[in-house]
Parts: structure tokens; C-alpha cells; sequence
């Protein structure tokens, strides 16, 4: 019983499903986040030759299949630690993106204001204005939605995400893949 009442050195549910995260500004592209665990640094982080105004389009139509693939020949290193990739939409290229090691400043604001975001979809306020008065991004808000996902990994040269529905019904909403062509 003093178990329970006493102070918690860990969170009360697990939080050892992957989750995904869809960001950017309205007028600006769409970066991709996939995090282990939302309080680490993201596993896989990219920013979509996409813009926000489409990713919504296509979002308001139902189901996003989001299709990435390395042309690398070299299977040495894991799939998400690949740097170039080409990315399709619904079937529809986009053009091409290149992962990053590490967040900007400004992708590390969004993502510790949606730590505590498990799933949903939304707006964020402005970031804080940097120095000399010139806002952080191109018209303020921020628009987000973060899945909670099923990782499956299919062989060492593909793996998929599946977003897990919160209602357990129908299909999931938002597919990711991440291929190596060979």
C-alpha cells in the first residue's frame, strides 16, 4: 500500500508504442518525426517535399499512405538510418527528402510541446519570437497530428507503421513505409 501512495519513479501506463508525428507550418513543408519514446530524441526525423495545404488535402480525403524508399545498395547500416529518400503520397510522387541527425531548434520547441500528446490532430500557437523580432516560422501556427502506430518490420529492407485507431475498428488512417530498393 505505501507502494501506491509514494512517490512514482515511472509513469503509470508504458509508453513503449512508436508514435509518429506530422508537423509543419500552414504555408511551409511537412516534417516527419517516428519516436520510440516521445521523451528521446525521434528515431527517424525528415522534412516531406510536401507542403502542410497538401498533406491536409489528403488527410480530409481519408486514408494517407505515406511511401519512402532509399536507393541505397548498401544494406550495412538499419533502414531508418538512410539519408536519401524518394517519397510518394496515395501513389503519387512527391520528390525527394534527406534525413536529418538531428532537430532544429524549432523542431525541438514543437516536439517537447507535444510530449504530453499521446494521439489527436491540431493547431499550435507561434513559437516565441527569436531575437530582433522576426517570428519563428512563416505565418505562426503550427499544425500537428500524432498517431500512435504499430511498427512491423518486414525485413531488413522494409519496415511499416500503421496507425493504431483509438475506436480498434476499420482501417488505419495513416500508413508509412519505409522501403531500400535494391
Amino acid at each position: 500500500m505505501v507502494a501506491l501512495l509514494g512517490k512514482q519513479n515511472r509513469a503509470l501506463l508504458a509508453d513503449h508504442a512508436t508514435t509518429v508525428t506530422l508537423f509543419g507550418h500552414r504555408r511551409g513543408r511537412v516534417s516527419l518525426a517516428i519516436h520510440e519514446d516521445t521523451r528521446a530524441p525521434p528515431l527517424f526525423l525528415i522534412e516531406l517535399p510536401m507542403l502542410t495545404s497538401s498533406l491536409h488535402r489528403e488527410i480530409s480525403s481519408g486514408t494517407v499512405k505515406l511511401a519512402l524508399e532509399s536507393d541505397t545498395r548498401s544494406a550495412r547500416r538499419r533502414l531508418v538510418e538512410e539519408y536519401v529518400w524518394a517519397v510518394y503520397c496515395n501513389g503519387r510522387k512527391a520528390g525527394y527528402a534527406i534525413r536529418r541527425k538531428e532537430a532544429s531548434d524549432d523542431e525541438r520547441h514543437v516536439l517537447r510541446l507535444l510530449r504530453g500528446v499521446s494521439m489527436g490532430a491540431g493547431v499550435l500557437p507561434a513559437a516565441p519570437e527569436k531575437e530582433g523580432g522576426v517570428p519563428a516560422g512563416p505565418d505562426g501556427e503550427l499544425t500537428y497530428v500524432r498517431a500512435r502506430v504499430e511498427r512491423v518490420v518486414g525485413s531488413k529492407d522494409s519496415e511499416a507503421f500503421y496507425m493504431i485507431n483509438p475506436g480498434g475498428g476499420g482501417a488505419p488512417e495513416l500508413s508509412i513505409f519505409l522501403v531500400r530498393m535494391k
